[in-house]
């Protein structure tokens, strides 16, 4: 694949994916920005990728497996696949890092799908929470067939 570029017209989070190899493993480079005091991605686990990532400017908030975290430039952030996660920008700069997705699997197509449902939703649409979570589901079942 190519490079894809998704962005969220109700957060201004942009996403640039790229597959690439490493290692003879088909992985999937993500670099991303997002505004501040503004919610990323809502709790949710993976259970084929494990994800690392590290932010270039501002300080990403995370809650993983319970505990919240906050990590600025040059710091790294590991999601280990079945660990549930989620991430935000609680500050008043804007957001920057990237990572990587290991393996690529279907990531790339699952947040394709995603940002296109959030973009299809109303400018009045209630905030991303958790009770969300199942029609993202339908989407990654979808997504994987």
């Amino acid at each position: 694949m190519s490079h894809l570029r998704l962005e969220n017209r109700h957060t201004g989070e942009v996403l640039d994916l790229r597959r690439i190899r490493e290692h003879g493993v088909e992985c999937l480079e993500l670099r991303g920005t997002l505004p501040p005091r503004r919610q990323g991605a809502i709790l949710h686990v993976h259970y084929v990728q494990d994800e690392e990532g590290f932010v270039t400017e501002g300080v990403l908030s995370a809650m993983v497996d319970g505990a919240v975290l906050h990590a600025g430039p040059g710091e790294v952030v590991s999601l280990p696949r079945g660990v549930p996660h989620s991430w935000w920008n609680a500050g008043a700069a804007p957001l920057a890092f990237q990572g990587i997705a290991r393996p690529a699997a279907d990531l790339d197509r699952y947040l394709q799908a995603i940002f296109e449902v959030m973009n299809r939703s109303p400018a009045d649409r209630p905030r991303s929470s958790t009770s969300h979570t199942p029609r993202c589901a339908i989407v990654r079942r979808s997504a994987s067939s």
